[in-house]
Order: structure tokens, then sequence, then C-alpha cells
């Protein structure tokens, strides 16, 4: 059965929210979906990118009071 795991990562700048995910993704099992608050507006666009770029699937984000929410699934 697949977890989901939450990473808060708020009040961290770049690479540091990537840096925890990468950590995190390489613990969590296949099909885990993980999702990163990072309070960093430039993880919005930097975690998509990588993540798609390793192969991982990218679920979605939203901002909420500052706050970005950002949900990936290992695939791999």
């Amino acid at each position: 059965m697949a977890e989901k795991k939450v990473i808060d990562a708020r009040g961290s700048f770049c690479p540091g929210p990537l840096m925890e995910l990468i950590g995190w993704i390489k613990l969590a099992d296949i099909g885990d979906e993980l999702e990163l608050l990072s309070s960093d507006k430039g993880s919005a666009e930097d975690v998509p990118e990588w993540v798609k770029k390793v192969g991982h699937e990218y679920l979605g984000s939203r901002e909420e009071a500052g706050v970005w929410h950002i949900m990936v699934k290992k695939t791999k």
C-alpha cells in the first residue's frame, strides 16, 4: 500500500526544499506520494522541472497563504 509523506521545508530557500524532496524520495517506495511544503516561490517551478527530468510523476501544486504544496509520486 502506497504511503503519503509530508515534507515541511518552509523557511528554507533554494535549493533547500528540492534537496529535502530528493532525500525523502530516495527513501520512499515506488507508488508513494510526497507533498512538499515550501515558502520559497522558486520551488513551484524548480521541483516540477526536476521531477519530470528524473522520471517521477508531478501530481500538481497549489499555493495557500504563502506556502506552496507540491505533490509528487515516486514512479521508479
